[in-house]
C-alpha cells in the first residue's frame, strides 16, 4: 500500500477551511473507490496547505487515476455546493439575528446558515436548488441591506456584479457610508430607534407630570401616554410582527402583549414605562452591537486606499487594487504601508501594532537580493518583510509587493474576524436552546395565571394584571444579549491587540485551559542556532581560535556555518577573510586551507573516524557541553586540537517570564514537545521553567502526546509556529499559531492566531478569555437571577408591572454595559 497527497484547495477551492462539511462529503465519495483504502485530511502548516492523504493499492489504481477521480469528485461538490460570507446592515441585535437565521433556514436550497448580531451571514447552499443571486434576493426580503458578498477563497467579480445589479432588492440600500443609516428605515437614520425611545420617555414624563396638575383633563395625560406608546412600541411592534410572521414568538411579542394588557386595564403609565425602557434597552443593545462591529470594521480601514507606484523613474498614485506582485511602491515617512511586501531600498522603523499588536516599532532593512523570486518571500527574515496597514517611521522605503490587496495579511485578518462573528460559543448555543423552550413556557404560565380568578377569589382584572406583570418579569431580554455581546466585544478587542480568535468557542475555552503543550523550535526558542561558547585548548587564545573558525566556515552554506560566522564576527568586531580550498564533509563538518595549515571543523564523529579515537579530555568536555543542550564543533589544525565552539537554539527572551505569568494565571502543566534529543529538550526546559520536556517526537507522536494530555487534563492547548504542529493543534482543545502575520495557512488552520511572533501575547489572549468568561457568567447570573427574583414576586402580587419593568430592563442595560467593558481590556 502506498500514499499520495493532494492539496485540498485544488479539489475544493471555495471551502473556508478543512473543517467544512464539503470535505466530509468529498471523503465519503472517494473512500470506497476501487483501489483506494483510506482517505483522510492532513491539516495545513506554515509551509504546506491542508491536504487529502490517499492510501491506495498501486496494482489496482495509478497515481494519475487517483488525481483524476479526486478532481472529478471535487468538481462535482464545487458544482453542487456554494459558500458565502455576506456583510449586511439592519440586524439590530442578537434576537433579531436569530429571527433572520430562522427565516433563511426555511428557504429552499440553504443548507446551513449563521447570522451574527453585527450583520454578518455565513451560509452554505445547494447550487442545484438555488443560486447565489436567489440567496441574495432571499436575504433582501428579510429587510437587510447587503454591503458586500464574498465567496470563500475565491474573490469572484461576478458576485459583486450580481449584487450591484440587484440593488432593487433593497430600496434603501446604499453602498456608501449612508448604507447603515437606511438599514433602519427611520426618519433619523440609524439613530431613529434611540430618538424614538427618548421621545417616548419625554411624553411619558410629560403625561405623568400633567396628571398631578389640577384642572388638567386626565385625557391630556392619556393622550401623552398613547403618543408614548406609538414611539416606544414602533420597533417593538415591527419586530414582533416580523417574528410572528416567521413562526417565532420572541421577547418583543411578549413585551407588546404586556403593554397592550396594561392599556386594557387602564394602566397607561405603566405600559408606557414598559415600552420606554424596553425600546431604550433595544437601542442600547443595537449600540453595543454597532460598537463591536465598528471596532472590527476599523481593521479594514487600516490599509490606505492608494499607493505610490514606482515605474522606472516615475512615481504615480494608484488604487491599491491595481497593484500586482513584483510592483515597487514608495512609502513616505510617517505614512501607512499600502501592501504586503519586502523592503528593497531604505532603512526605517515600522509600527506594526495595527497588525501584530507589538508595542515597539520593528526595524526594517532592504533584502540583499532584491531581484530574487517572490515564491520564497515568506521564508525571509521578519526584518525584510512589511505588512499593509503598518505605519512607516522617519525614512523613505521602497517595497516590492508580494501579495495583491485582496490577499494581504490585513485583508485576510478582516475576513477571518468577520467569519468568527458568526461562530457561536457553547454558552450562546445553550442560551439559544434555553430560549427556544423558555418563551413558550412563559406563554403557558401566563395563560394559566389568566385563569387564576377561577380558583382565587379575585376579579379577572386582577388575574390579568398579575399575568401581565409575570410576562414582563419572565421575559429573557438580558439572557438573549448576555453572551453574544460579550463574545463580539472579546473578539473585537483581541483583534485590536494582534490576536485572532475564531469565534466564541475558542474564546471561552482558552481561559479554561489547565495544560499547554509548546513546540520547542521557533516557539519557546528563537528557531535559529547562535554561537554560545568558545573553548580554546592549551596553547591558543579565544580570539585566534574564533578567527580560524570564521574563516573556514565563511564559504559554507550550512545553517550552522552561517550562525558561527555571524556570532564570531559580532564577537571579534571585524571582518575575517575566507579560507581557501573549502570542502564539505557530508554530515560531519568542513575542511579548508588557512594560513598554510589544513583546518578541520566538525562534530566528534568526524574526528573519531579521522583519528580513530577522540582524546578522552576532549570527549568528556564535549559530552558535558552537549548535556547542557549545546551543539558542539571541534577545531583541529593539521594534527593539533585547537578547541571547541558551541551553538544552541537559545530560548526566547520572553519565554521564562511568559511561562511564569501563565502559571500565575492557573495553567498547571506546561509541556515542551520537540523532535530534538531529550538532553537538548531538558536543557531548554530547565532554563525557562517548563514542567515536562518530551523529546525525540515525530509529528504523529506529538498527536499521541496531546491525546495523552487530554485524557488527564481535559482542556489542552497546543502552541506552535505551524511547521509540523498542525496535526497536534487539531487534536488539542485549542490550537494556537504564533507569528501568523503573513502566513495564510497558519491564519486559517489555528483556532487562535498570535499575529506577532511573540510568546508574550499568549497571556494577553488567555487573560482576555478569562475576563470574557467571567463577564459571560456574570451576565448569566444577572439575567437569570433577575428572572428568578421577579417571577415569584409578581406571581405573589408583591411587585406589579412597574418594578418588573425596571428590574427587567435594568438587568438588560447592566449586561450590555458589562459586556462592553471587554473593549477596554488592557494588556497586563
Amino acid at each position: 500500500m502506498e500514499r499520495s497527497r493532494i492539496d485540498l484547495d485544488i479539489l475544493l477551492p471555495e471551502i473556508p477551511d478543512e473543517r467544512d462539511a464539503c470535505v466530509e462529503r468529498l471523503i465519503n465519495m472517494l473512500q470506497y473507490k476501487r483501489g483506494i483504502d483510506k482517505v483522510h485530511v492532513i491539516a495545513g502548516d506554515t509551509d504546506k496547505k491542508a491536504r487529502l492523504c490517499f492510501h491506495y493499492t498501486p496494482s489496482e489504481i495509478s497515481l494519475n487515476g487517483i488525481e483524476q477521480i479526486a478532481k472529478k469528485a471535487g468538481a462535482e461538490i464545487t458544482e453542487h455546493y456554494g459558500h458565502l460570507l455576506i456583510n449586511t446592515t439592519g440586524v439590530r441585535h442578537p434576537r433579531h439575528a436569530r429571527i433572520i437565521e430562522a427565516a433563511l433556514e426555511k428557504y429552499m436550497g440553504i443548507l446551513t446558515v449563521s447570522v451574527s448580531g453585527t450583520g454578518f451571514i455565513q451560509l452554505e447552499y445547494n447550487k442545484e436548488v438555488t443560486t447565489d443571486k436567489t440567496v441574495l434576493e432571499q436575504i433582501g426580503r428579510t429587510g437587510l441591506a447587503i454591503i458586500n458578498v464574498e465567496d470563500f477563497h475565491v474573490h469572484r467579480q461576478e458576485s459583486q456584479e450580481k449584487m450591484h445589479e440587484d440593488q432593487d432588492l433593497n430600496p434603501d440600500h446604499d453602498h456608501e457610508a449612508g448604507a447603515d443609516e437606511h438599514a433602519h428605515g427611520g426618519v433619523f437614520g440609524e439613530k431613529t430607534e434611540g430618538i424614538f425611545a427618548i421621545i417616548c420617555g419625554a411624553l411619558l414624563g410629560i403625561g405623568f407630570g400633567l396628571s398631578f396638575i389640577g384642572g388638567v383633563s386626565p385625557y391630556v395625560s392619556i393622550g401623552c401616554y398613547i403618543a408614548a406608546y406609538f414611539f416606544g412600541g414602533f420597533y417593538t411592534s415591527k419586530e414582533a410582527i416580523e417574528g410572528i410572521s416567521k413562526g417565532a414568538f420572541e421577547i418583543d411579542f411578549l413585551m407588546l402583549v404586556a403593554a397592550i394588557g396594561a392599556a386594557v386595564l387602564g394602566q397607561w403609565a405603566e405600559g408606557a414605562l414598559l415600552l420606554f425602557l424596553f425600546s431604550l434597552g433595544h437601542s442600547l443593545e443595537h449600540y453595543a452591537m454597532e460598537k463591536a462591529r465598528k471596532s472590527i470594521a476599523a481593521l479594514a480601514d487600516l490599509a490606505p486606499k492608494t499607493a505610490l507606484l514606482k515605474t522606472g523613474g516615475a512615481i504615480s498614485e494608484v488604487q491599491i487594487e491595481t497593484l500586482k506582485q513584483g510592483d515597487i511602491i514608495v512609502v513616505k515617512p510617517n505614512s501607512k504601508i499600502a501592501a504586503d511586501g519586502i523592503v528593497v531600498k531604505g532603512n526605517s522603523s515600522v509600527n506594526q501594532a495595527p497588525i501584530t499588536g507589538e508595542s515597539v516599532p520593528a526595524d526594517k532593512m532592504p533584502v540583499e537580493n532584491a531581484d530574487a523570486g517572490l515564491e520564497n518571500s515568506d521564508k525571509l527574515d521578519a526584518k525584510y518583510k512589511v505588512f499593509a496597514g503598518s505605519i512607516n517611521g522617519g525614512e523613505n522605503l521602497e517595497i516590492k509587493v508580494t501579495r495583491v490587496a485582496a490577499d494581504s495579511t490585513i485583508a485576510r485578518l478582516v475576513k477571518l474576524v468577520n467569519e468568527a462573528q458568526t461562530q457561536k460559543s457553547p454558552t450562546q448555543n445553550f442560551t439559544d436552546k434555553l430560549e427556544r423552550y423558555y418563551v413558550p413556557s412563559v406563554l403557558v404560565l401566563v395563560g394559566i395565571l389568566l385563569l387564576a380568578f377561577l380558583v382565587v377569589d379575585e376579579p379577572f382584572s386582577a388575574s390579568f394584571y398579575r399575568a401581565m406583570a409575570v410576562l414582563v418579569a419572565a421575559s429573557p431580554c438580558a439572557l438573549a444579549i448576555s453572551t453574544p455581546s460579550a463574545v463580539l466585544s472579546g473578539v473585537a478587542r483581541a483583534a485590536r491587540g494582534g490576536v485572532l480568535i475564531k469565534g466564541g468557542k475558542p474564546l471561552e475555552e482558552l481561559g479554561a485551559l489547565s495544560a499547554i503543550a509548546f513546540d520547542k523550535t521557533g516557539t519557546l526558542t528563537e528557531g535559529k542556532p547562535k554561537l554560545t561558547g568558545v573553548y580554546p585548548l592549551a596553547g591558543i587564545a579565544e580570539e585566534p581560535l574564533l578567527e580560524i573558525v570564521v574563516a573556514v566556515e565563511k564559504l559554507s552554506d550550512h545553517p550552522l556555518a552561517a550562525a558561527l560566522v555571524k556570532g564570531g564576527e559580532e564577537r571579534l568586531k571585524k571582518d575575517i577573510a575566507a579560507a581557501a580550498n573549502v570542502s564539505a564533509l557530508q554530515g560531519r563538518g568542513i575542511k579548508a586551507d588557512y594560513k598554510g595549515a589544513v583546518i578541520h571543523v566538525g562534530n566528534k564523529e568526524l574526528f573519531a573516524e579521522k583519528n580513530n579515537k577522540l582524546p578522552d579530555n576532549i570527549n568528556q568536555k564535549v559530552e558535558v557541553l552537549e548535556s547542557q543542550g549545546n551543539t558542539t564543533m571541534i577545531v583541529q589544525q593539521d594534527d593539533r586540537y585547537l578547541g571547541i565552539v558551541t551553538l544552541m537554539d537559545i530560548a526566547r527572551e520572553d519565554a521564562k517570564e511568559t511561562l511564569t505569568r501563565l502559571t500565575d494565571m492557573g495553567v498547571r502543566k506546561m509541556i515542551m514537545l520537540t523532535g530534538d534529543n531529550q538532553k537538548v529538550a531538558e536543557a531548554i526546559a530547565g532554563q525557562i521553567g517548563i514542567t515536562d520536556a518530551w523529546g525525540n517526537l515525530l509529528p504523529e507522536q506529538k498527536v499521541a502526546a496531546i491525546e495523552k494530555l487530554r485524557a488527564s487534563e481535559k482542556k489542552v492547548a497546543m502552541v506552535g509556529d505551524g511547521v509540523n504542529d498542525a496535526p497536534a493543534m487539531a487534536k488539542s482543545t485549542v490550537g494556537i499559531a504564533m507569528g501568523a502575520a503573513g502566513s495564510d495557512v497558519a491564519l486559517e488552520t489555528a483556532d487562535i492566531a498570535l499575529m506577532a511572533d511573540k510568546l508574550s501575547n499568549l497571556p494577553f489572549a488567555i487573560g482576555l478569555s478569562k475576563k470574557a468568561s467571567r463577564i459571560i457568567r456574570q451576565n448569566l447570573v444577572i439575567s437569570l437571577g433577575m428572572v428568578a427574583v421577579l417571577i415569584p414576586l409578581t406571581i405573589l402580587g408583591i411587585a406589579n408591572i412597574g418594578p418588573a419593568v425596571i428590574g427587567h430592563e435594568g438587568s438588560t442595560l447592566v449586561v450590555v454595559f458589562n459586556a462592553l467593558r471587554l473593549l477596554g481590556y488592557k494588556k497586563q
